[in-house]
């Protein structure tokens, strides 16, 4: 041990710097590199998570092989050494944030039954929940929207937003940033982030990389900041919460050269757009992204955080950029304090983690964007990923009414919606309809296929870059000086990442202007991005229905999946802020905006789009009127709230008292008669099978998401306690009760169970009777008998984003195993976390050879003994005939923790008996 360092470090690593007045310890990868070898060309990225493991290192999660494992990357530029990573903080929203909480209060009511101490069950790691996914688009277009979107917020979650009081006062190391203040990825990119972290350790002032993982795959937009961050599970948060590390193969790092400038007239978002397209082409899927290159000089953390932003929509982990001058100049606009800005440059120079011109390091492939190439662009119709150049739009869109089924292709990229409506669940049909006749504001006009009916400058990921905005802010201005007009169609929206954005549209002197083209502040979250875009006016609803129409949303947002954005539009379009403003004044998608006029002004001439777009020159000046004393109004408070927040009545107690009369939180069953030891795990004899499904079921199909029906099982339930149909809410506010969320597992409306003939939805067979049932209820049936179940399914299960309901709710059903062709990575742990068995098929084995209907029953041997990774297992079936075929099944339990988490039913149960056994 080096002298003095709190922790093992074998290779003497433990260091001093002086930064701001003060002396900070650190691990110093230079030291490292005295014995390592030279590590200089090892990515940033990397570099960040050696110098966790030197940190860490205890012989038990990280020892040295581990360490060496990262010096050997540099020669094979790949790795299948896993390591555990430990994140210095965890961000969460609230619709994943709701059950975490829930699952803290359920452990701490376990140690109390347990005879121990509740208190004890705290977050380790400091936790920020920032509330950003309930507001809804219910009143738009005019000043007092705002307030009466947040008015009834506040009325619908009322039960949500007490219990996350009581936590907020009941935890140690928990912060809950209130409704109406800002959307999580911004907050943190604006306030929370400190690129260096430090905390006091005997005696000593640690400095080390802020490093985080968040509840929401966007977490990565922090990635702009030089902050190393990715989303990942409910499960897999809670337990780094908890002080449990991140299992993770050390990744393949994909280096991305950025050259050259944005042409005049180009944004960020037309960058972005094209940086997504040109990843997912190259594929990057479970990779980190780092960007390099002498264009990284001039560009603004803005323009970085917005490409950061959309890591999860090109497929990598993250996408990161080095800290440099910009890093420093960001955060010195944003209020940070000069000491910590001295720490971060003194840190990441003494680190090595500076950004240096011409510095190359060492990738395990590379591709090149000469920014001067970019194109103003759009991103449709259904995927984030398909970019149409602006130009291009018409075209694009008449060839789509003709083809009638889009330039989707595959449906790789449908991740999860986090909340709002499901991303799942319109069919592909753009058949030319002739247009409906409508009346709105007392007005005859008529709907067109292709028109707008959505227009929302919402998103951090675009909301948080000032050029942008206030280039909607310059095109609203012009629009309104020469007498335009939005189309009466178009829903209109601004709902900003944060309260500064209004701070410096208000100085701009744009806030009014976009006023007028009803762009007015409906809420500060995260609203049409996420499909909280709230009802359309009946006229225009009414037009889509009757005619079938295919109309068009046009949004600042990162995703635009299929149903996502709302239920009735069938192709959306990301876009930037300033194209926004400018499709809300042609009304449809079906102009080409280079040639035809978005309307005429008052006296009649037509007007373009080049005569709104602004200059680089007029952006900039605009640009210069954001202030560091905005930042620090808006974040002086940010965890206060407003009197309506203040004035919410909580229990003030260690344990939470749960209310049986609560829709919204119930304490679930998890932990239920837990032993200190757990039960022996036995073989799956005879089990039933509840769902045999196809390729490329999402996290959208099985876990609960967006609106649901009265005559579902969970709206049965709600009715059954006196929750009216137009209170139901969605399933993600819910969240905090287990039985909405099971009743709402495998209930997607789109997903196929191939057990029943053509039937779309949540339905399955009930093999004893041959009934054809909801699977909750089925499930149910089943547990009734104490019959085992289990769930078949072909590639790619659980593909998309993670949501810790996905496996919980499998749990609860009954699942025991998942048999499937292959794996989305978050949700195979999320399985694991839960106690379920993710298995899967051998090559040339599937449901289909197998000639699987769902009426067979399911055995599984080898789970009696010990678990471990990777293991064979025989699966056999046995037909209605009574003949039987068995074949060797993959364990995708693929590490030694995951092993552990297993036996013990999994990570929470592991980690509330660790607690209770070192109490």
């Amino acid at each position: 041990m080096s002298t003095d360092s709190p922790g093992k470090d074998s290779l003497k690593t433990f260091s001093s710097l002086k930064a701001g007045g003060k002396t900070f310890h650190y691990y110093s990868l230079p030291k490292a590199a005295d014995t390592l070898g030279d590590l200089n060309r090892l990515p940033f990225s990397l570099k960040v998570l050696l110098e966790n493991l030197l940190r860490n290192e205890d012989d038990t999660t990280v020892d040295r092989s581990h360490i060496d494992a990262m010096v050997q990357w540099m020669k094979d530029r790949k790795s299948d050494t896993e390591i555990q990573f430990r994140p210095a903080r965890v961000l969460m929203q609230d619709f994943t944030g709701v059950p975490g909480v829930v699952d803290l209060a359920a452990m701490r009511e376990a140690v109390k039954v347990a005879g121990k101490d509740p208190a004890m069950i705290n977050p380790l790691s400091p936790v920020d929940l920032v509330i950003d996914h309930s507001v809804m688009v219910d009143k738009f277009g005019d000043a007092s929207s705002f307030k009466d979107n947040v008015t009834i917020e506040m009325e619908r979650n009322q039960e949500r937003y007490e219990f996350l009081r009581w936590g907020q006062q009941a935890f140690d190391n928990f912060r809950v940033v209130p409704p109406g203040t800002g959307i999580c990825h911004q907050v943190n990119l604006e306030y929370l982030g400190k690129t260096v972290w430090q905390k006091d350790q005997d005696g000593k002032t640690i400095a080390y990389p802020d490093t985080l993982v968040g509840t929401d795959s966007h977490t990565t937009m922090i990635n702009g900041l030089g902050i190393l961050g990715w989303g990942v599970g409910g499960i897999e948060a809670e337990a780094a919460m908890l002080g449990q590390p991140v299992s993770m193969l050390i990744p393949e790092v994909v280096g991305f050269k950025i050259t050259g400038k944005l042409r005049e007239g180009i944004t960020a978002t037309d960058l972005v757009l094209t940086v997504t397209e040109m990843l997912r082409k190259k594929g990057v899927v479970g990779k980190f992204v780092e960007f390099y290159g002498d264009g990284l000089k001039d560009m603004p953390v803005a323009d970085r955080a917005t490409i950061a932003n959309m890591a999860p929509e090109y497929g990598a982990t993250c996408g990161f950029f080095p800290v440099d001058e910009q890093t420093i100049k960001y955060m010195r606009l944003t209020g940070r304090e000069e000491e910590q800005l001295e720490l971060v440059e003194a840190y990441a120079k003494a680190q090595g983690l500076w950004r240096e011109p011409g510095h190359e390091p060492v990738y395990t492939d590379k591709l090149e964007l000469d920014m001067g190439d970019v194109e103003a662009s759009l991103a449709g119709p259904k995927r984030p990923q398909d970019r149409v150049a602006l130009k291009d739009m018409k075209a694009s869109f008449e060839l789509l009414m003709e083809t009638a089924e889009g330039t989707s292709g595959s449906r790789e990229a449908n991740l999860e919606s986090e909340g709002g409506q499901t991303a799942v669940g319109v069919e592909d049909s753009y058949e030319h309809h002739a247009s409906q006749p409508m009346k709105m504001n007392g007005e005859q006009t008529r709907l067109d296929p292709g028109a707008v009916v959505i227009a929302a400058i919402t998103s951090c990921t675009n909301t948080s870059n000032p050029s942008v905005m206030m280039a909607a802010g310059l095109i609203a201005q012009k629009a309104v000086a020469k007498g335009l007009k939005t189309k009466p169609w178009v829903k209109t929206s601004l709902a900003p990442g944060s309260k500064v954005v209004t701070d410096y549209l208000r100085v701009g002197g744009f806030q009014d202007d976009l006023n007028e083209l009803g762009f007015n502040l409906v809420g500060y979250g995260c609203t049409t991005c996420i499909g909280n875009s709230g009802p359309l006016p009946e006229a225009v609803e009414k037009a889509i229905n009757d005619g079938d129409l295919t109309v068009a949303s046009v949004l600042s947002g990162n995703r635009n999946f299929e149903g996502r954005v709302h239920p009735l539009v069938k192709t959306n379009w990301l876009a930037s802020p300033p194209l926004v403003v400018a499709y809300a004044l042609a009304g449809n998608v079906r102009l080409d905006l280079f040639n035809d006029p978005l309307g005429t002004d008052k006296d009649g001439k037509p007007v373009y789009l080049k005569d709104l777009w602004p200059s680089q020159q007029e952006i900039a000046e605009a640009v210069e009127k954001v202030k560091t004393e905005m930042f620090h109004k808006e974040y002086g408070e940010v965890f206060e709230g407003d009197d309506t927040w203040k004035a919410i009545k909580f229990p003030e107690s260690k344990v939470y008292e749960w209310s049986d009369k609560s829709t919204y939180i119930q304490h679930p069953p998890f932990f239920e008669g837990m032993g200190p030891e757990p039960d022996p795990i036995e073989d799956i004899k005879d089990a039933n099978i509840l769902a045999l499904l196809g390729d490329s079921v999402t996290t959208d199909h099985i876990s609960p998401a967006g609106s649901f029906k009265p005559d579902t099982p969970a709206g049965k339930y709600l009715q059954e306690h006196g929750v009216e149909p137009h209170d139901f809410n969605s399933y993600g506010s819910r969240r905090g009760n287990h039985q909405v969320m099971m009743r709402g597992t495998f209930a997607n409306v789109r997903i196929k169970n191939e057990m029943l003939d053509g039937v779309e939805g949540g339905y399955t067979k009930f093999v004893p009777t041959g009934e054809q049932m909801a699977i909750y209820d089925a499930a149910m049936k089943y547990q009734e008998q104490g019959t085992p179940l289990v769930v078949i399914a072909g590639k790619e299960y659980g593909t998309g984003s993670s949501r810790d309901w996905a496996a919980k709710g499998t749990r609860l059903l009954g699942v025991k195993a998942v048999v499937a062709e292959s794996y989305e990575r978050i949700h195979r742990s999320n399985l694991i976390g839960m106690g379920v068995m993710p298995l899967q098929f051998p090559d040339g084995v599937d449901r289909k050879s197998l000639k699987l209907t769902g009426e067979e029953t399911i055995s599984i041997d080898g789970l009696s003994g010990d678990i471990k990774p990777g293991q064979s297992l025989k699966m056999t079936v046995k037909y209605k005939d009574g003949a039987t075929e068995s074949c060797e099944l993959k364990s995708r339990i693929d590490t030694a923790n995951e092993a552990v988490y297993f036996k013990h039913g999994g990570i929470l149960h592991y980690v509330v008996r660790e607690m209770l056994k070192s109490a």
